[in-house]
């Protein structure tokens, strides 16, 4: 399966290099847009866990390493929960 890295930029001005075992999140997001968190988050959960679903139908078994970047990302946007207007960006695709 084709991996790929999406690298996003959150609110507070940090950037994260996002893992996916699929190139499905190509389908989900566009470079140099923006989401709101919570779109964001949505996106996130949907992209990745149909990349897990791949994984699994190829293998046997989901993707831990798609579902530990879900928890991240999910986490880190509840850490920026309390902030107005907090939005993504999605600087880069790495295939």
């Amino acid at each position: 399966m084709p991996e790929m890295r999406f690298h996003v930029r959150w609110p507070d001005g940090q950037r994260e290099a996002c893992y996916s075992p699929s190139l499905v999140i190509k389908e989900h997001f566009g470079v140099g847009e923006t989401y709101a968190v919570v779109d964001f988050v949505a996106r996130s959960r949907a992209a990745l866990t149909i990349a897990s679903a791949r994984v699994e139908a190829r293998y046997g078994f989901p993707c831990s390493l798609a579902l530990g970047q879900l928890a991240r990302i999910e986490a880190r946007a509840t850490a920026l929960s309390a902030t107005p207007d907090a939005r993504v960006t999605v600087e880069a695709f790495e295939e």
